[in-house]
């Protein structure tokens, strides 16, 4: 059983092992969604890939039915966000098109133990500054996941994310009202991870932990609501936006990315 450091979870190795197979499936379905995406695809034919790939490895969804903050259930094993739909996009008859950014989000639960993570995908041909756009998120993820050392204060992830961002451009909005959070036997667990701040605050992390990080950040101005489906977060102004994650557990012997394909400690 997990044991708890303060509010946030402990995980044994073994429950960890399991979270790396949970990652595993989380990876598996991402790759196969990227291979697919593509101009005249659908989102929902993408989210039907991704319940192909939990029936196959007997998971089931982190996401389908799940409820937060009085919204209703949510439909779909994927969220799928497009251009300037920052995240919780609901997957279904949206046709993707040339020069679209898709973020997809996708977590997978094995044994009660939960994956999570995202990647955003460039549609056919882009322009410059939207790929620019997601290689800089994805840059503040890993920038973050470095951080991610038994030891170290939780805000130094945040700092590392932001300044990763700030050094690329002042045409990057970071959104505040959304951040990265811990996760293990529920896909949400404190605690709440900023994508911004000082470094050296908040807890010490410590083996056993597992984080999901996930930058989400906009090409202009950070503000964002929600639309009325009650899920899908758009940049008001709109902007495009991108939006990376990984889950990361804390080891003695540094970070272990559970949800990389490949195996990947840093």
């Amino acid at each position: 059983m997990f044991r708890r450091k303060g509010s946030i979870e402990i995980k044994s190795p073994d429950e960890l092992a399991v979270m790396r197979q949970a990652g595993l499936v989380v990876a598996t379905a991402l790759a196969a969604i990227e291979q697919a995406a593509a101009p005249g695809v659908t989102t929902g034919e993408l989210d039907t890939i991704a319940r192909d790939v939990l029936a196959d490895n007997r998971a089931t969804s982190s996401f389908l039915g799940y409820k937060a903050h009085g919204a209703v259930p949510y439909p779909g094993v994927i969220c799928a966000s497009v251009n300037h739909e920052v995240v919780h996009g609901i997957p279904g008859p949206r046709t993707l098109e040339e020069g679209d950014l898709l973020s997809v989000d996708f977590g997978a639960i094995v044994d009660g133990w939960n994956g999570d993570a995202a990647v955003s995908i460039l549609v056919g041909e882009v322009a410059p500054e939207v790929a620019e756009l997601s290689r800089v998120t994805r840059e503040s993820l890993w920038a973050g996941l470095r951080e991610a050392r038994a030891g170290a204060h939780l805000t130094n992830i945040s700092h590392a994310v932001e300044s990763t961002i700030v050094e690329a451009g002042p045409q990057y909005g970071i959104i505040e009202e959304y951040g990265g959070h811990g996760i293990g036997s529920r896909m949400h667990m404190d605690p709440h991870i900023l994508n911004y701040g000082s470094p050296g605050r908040g807890p010490i992390l410590r083996p056993g932990m597992a984080l999901a990080i996930e930058p989400m950040v906009t090409l202009g101005n950070p503000e964002v609501g929600v639309l009325a489906d009650a899920w899908t977060v758009v940049a008001l102004d709109g902007s495009w936006a991108s939006h990376w994650e990984h889950t990361v557990a804390i080891t003695e012997d540094g970070p272990w990315v559970l949800t990389a394909l490949e195996d990947v400690r840093l």
